[in-house]
Order: C-alpha cells, then sequence, then structure tokens
C-alpha cells in the first residue's frame, strides 16, 4: 500500500463493519477512489461478523486496536 488512512474509533456501540465503513468512505472523500483493503489488530477484529464484502480486511499487530488502516494495495 503505497497510500493509506489511519481511522481511529473506539466507540464500543458502533459495529465492526460500520467502523469500516466509515473509514472506507473518508478514504473516498480524500482520495477519489475506493480502499480495498483494511488492516485491523486481531483484538478489534475478534468475532467480528458481517464484515464490509468490498474491502479485504487483514488482522496485523503493527496496527494498534481500535485503530483501522484503509488504502488500496495493487495486486
Amino acid at each position: 500500500m503505497e497510500v493509506g488512512l489511519l481511522w481511529f474509533d473506539d466507540n464500543p456501540k458502533v459495529p465492526l463493519a460500520t467502523k469500516i465503513e466509515n473509514a472506507a468512505r473518508r478514504y473516498r472523500e480524500r482520495f477519489g477512489k475506493a480502499p480495498n483493503v483494511c488492516y485491523v489488530h486481531p483484538k478489534t477484529l475478534a468475532g467480528a461478523q458481517n464484515l464490509p464484502a468490498h474491502v479485504r480486511v487483514i488482522e496485523s499487530t503493527t496496527v494498534q486496536p481500535n485503530c483501522f488502516w484503509v488504502g488500496v494495495m495493487s495486486s
């Protein structure tokens, strides 16, 4: 990923899928294209269901809990 956006959301009332959607929306607003990858700490991802289909969610311990690093990964 060459350009990414780091999004923070620690609100326990907001579902994980919504947090990822919010981060993706902000990325689109800022960079003009949709992200296709989101790196998330394993603790944040634990037990998650119904994740967005248009963004590949990848566990990464280099991302802090409650942070979402979104961007475009080239194939």
